[in-house]
């Protein structure tokens, strides 16, 4: 009986941290998907989903905003002094609209203001004091549009958060 127990131990271990077993687990790349991290095409079960690449160039977002923006990131940028900062989350269509209902409802309890967007075939731009927020879904893919500190007026943030979602391809 005791030889038994160390092997049984071992097969439960195993087993509970998916060891041992030759079959890939569900949802991992290789699995029913494969993800080509270089062009942000993700094929699965023969759908093919488009992440979008970033709409701004460091020029284009300085030029939209009216103060000179450095690349911070994959579509992070911050100005000079290090204080506004405009960011660009970029998903697929069907990962932006899973999350949309979510995002909104976070959006009304977080801002002073949500309204609709007229982008794309979904979206809501949200703005408070010193931030705003947009989301736009269109079958280019999803795009989040952050500001911060740019202006400490939620009608300032408005129009420049419209300005730039207006310059998003949808």
């Amino acid at each position: 009986m005791r030889r038994w127990i160390g092997p049984a131990a071992l097969a439960v271990v195993l087993a509970l941290t998916g060891c041992g077993g030759s079959e890939e687990p569900q949802g991992s790349p290789g699995a029913a998907e494969e993800v080509d991290g270089a062009d942000g095409v993700i094929e699965g079960n023969g759908a093919a989903v488009e992440r979008p690449t970033c709409p701004f160039t460091p020029e284009r977002a300085s030029e939209l905003v009216g103060r000179t923006m450095n690349a911070d990131g994959n579509c992070l940028f911050r100005d000079g002094n290090g204080v506004a900062i405009l960011t660009i989350t970029l998903a697929s269509e069907v990962a932006g609209q899973a999350t949309y209902d979510y995002s909104r409802e976070q959006a009304g309890k977080r801002f002073e203001r949500v309204s609709e967007v007229d982008k794309g075939d979904q979206g809501y731009l949200a703005t408070g004091g010193t931030e705003a927020e947009a989301v736009v879904i269109s079958k280019a893919g999803a795009y989040t549009v952050q500001i911060s500190s740019f202006h400490d007026d939620a009608a300032a943030n408005e129009a420049l958060l419209r300005k730039l979602v207006d310059a998003i391809p949808a």
